[in-house]
C-alpha cells in the first residue's frame, strides 16, 4: 500500500468501478501466477482455503443450502464452500479475468461451481434465486462506495430465514497510514466519504512469484466505512444481527516491521496488539 494521490480529473462511481474491475483484472494474474493456495485445492479434494477456515464452524451445516459468494476473486474461499456440502453454489466478481480464472481453477478442483461477472450492486438482477447463505471475506468493503447499498443486495439475495455472514478489514485499522515509522497514526478517514482515496499503486498484497505478470492498471478507488455505518446499513436493509466479534490479527501484513505471524499464519502487532482492532465478523439473518 502506498499513500494516495489526489484525483484531478472529474470521476464518475462508472469510471472508478472501470478503474477498479482493470485493476483487479490485472491481480488476477499476479495472484494466480503467485500461487495464492490454489495448487493445494487442486491437490487435496477436502482441503479448505486458509483464509475460510476461520469461519467454517460459524456457517454450520450447509448440506442441501444455497449459498453466494459476493466479491469472490479466484474463487478459493468459494470452491472451499462448496466443499461444505451445499446444493448450489454462486461466486459474483468485477472482474471479468477473475471470473475467467476461478470458473479454470474450479474445473481443476472438480468443483460445480456457478460464477458470474457482475459489479456486487447488480448481483441481485444477475443471479436468479434467493440463498440460505450469503457469504463475503477480506477486503471486500474498502472497493464499495456505498454501504447501505451494499446491505440492501445482502438483503435482496437472501431467503426468509436465510443467514448473511461477512469477515473483514476492521475500519480502524484501515486508517492506519503505511509509514509507520514514528508509530500507528490515524492518517486516512474512518467515515464513509463521497469522494474515494485514489492510489496508484503497482503492488498487491501478494508477495509476487518470480515471473508473475506485473500489475499494469495501477489506479484504483478505495473507501473505508465506519463499524457504526456498516451495522447500521444492515439493519436498515432489514436484517437481524446476531453477532458482532473484533480481533487482533489480520490476513495480511502492511508493516512487517511491527507485525507478527502466529502459527496459524494470522499477522499481529509485535507489540501491544491489544491497541489495534484488525478485522471484524458479522452475523445476521434475513426474519423467516
Amino acid at each position: 500500500m502506498t499513500s494516495p494521490t489526489p484525483d484531478s480529473m472529474p470521476r464518475t462511481r462508472s469510471s472508478w468501478f472501470e478503474d477498479n474491475r482493470k485493476n483487479w483484472n490485472d491481480r488476477a494474474a499476479l495472484h494466480h501466477a503467485s500461487g495464492y493456495g490454489i495448487q493445494e485445492l487442486i491437490d487435496d479434494p477436502r482441503a479448505i482455503s486458509a483464509t475460510l477456515v476461520p469461519d467454517v464452524a460459524r456457517l454450520g451445516d450447509l448440506t442441501g443450502k444455497d449459498v453466494i459468494h459476493l466479491q469472490c476473486h479466484l474463487g478459493t474461499d468459494t470452491v472451499s464452500l462448496s466443499r461444505l456440502g451445499p446444493r448450489r453454489v454462486v461466486g459474483v466478481d468485477l472482474s471479468g479475468e477473475s471470473v475467467r480464472r476461478a470458473r479454470a481453477i474450479a474445473t481443476e478442483c472438480r468443483a460445480d461451481v456457478e460464477y458470474v461477472e457482475a459489479n456486487v450492486y447488480d448481483a441481485r438482477e444477475a443471479v436468479v434465486g434467493d440463498f440460505q447463505l450469503v457469504f463475503t471475506s477480506l477486503g471486500v468493503l474498502c472497493w464499495l462506495p456505498d454501504v447501505d447499498g451494499w446491505a440492501r443486495v445482502v438483503a435482496s439475495l437472501l431467503a426468509p430465514g436465510g443467514r448473511f455472514v461477512i469477515r473483514d478489514d476492521h475500519p480502524m485499522f484501515m486508517t492506519i497510514g503505511e509509514d509507520v515509522s514514528r508509530g500507528l497514526l490515524v492518517e486516512q478517514p474512518y467515515f464513509q466519504q463521497d469522494e474515494p482515496l485514489t492510489w496508484d499503486d503497482a503492488g498487491s498484497y501478494v508477495v509476487a512469484s518470480p515471473g508473475a505478470p506485473a500489475i499494469g492498471n495501477t489506479r484504483n478507488h478505495q473507501w473505508n466505512h465506519s463499524l457504526g455505518e456498516i451495522v447500521t446499513a444492515l439493519l436498515r436493509a432489514g436484517l437481524v444481527i446476531t453477532a458482532l466479534e473484533e480481533s487482533s490479527y489480520s490476513a495480511w501484513c502492511p508493516w512487517p516491521e511491527l507485525m507478527v505471524a502466529d502459527e496459524a499464519g494470522r499477522y499481529r502487532l509485535r507489540d501491544r496488539p491489544e491497541r489495534l482492532p484488525m478485522q471484524f465478523v458479522i452475523e445476521a439473518h434475513r426474519p423467516a
